[in-house]
């Protein structure tokens, strides 16, 4: 198997301060290969308190429903995310399912 990646210091440094902002945004790195620069990290769900939002739901005639909806879709599950350099030396961020 014949590799051919273009892996420079300058996108090596990319990819760990990639790494390292997603960190100090709250998530944890669940894989890493430092052979074929790659890390998946994950960040846990967010706890959306329902009583709360179903009071300024009531407060607001329904329309507060529209961001309990989003809050419930976007922080309810896990997130997952791929950081990897490609064949050309580049950095780049993937959602994974």
């Amino acid at each position: 198997m014949n590799n051919n990646y273009v892996i420079t210091e300058k996108s090596l440094q990319d990819f760990y301060n990639r790494i390292s902002s997603r960190i100090r945004s709250g998530f944890i790195v669940k894989e890493k290969n430092d052979k074929l620069p790659f890390a998946i990290l994950t960040r846990e769900p967010k706890i959306v308190n329902h009583s709360f939002n179903l009071v300024l739901c009531c407060l607001t005639f329904g329309l507060w429903s529209i961001i309990w909806i989003y809050q419930t879709l976007s922080y309810g599950r896990e997130k997952r995310i791929l950081i990897s350099i490609d064949e050309d030396g580049k950095t780049f961020e993937e959602t994974c399912y």
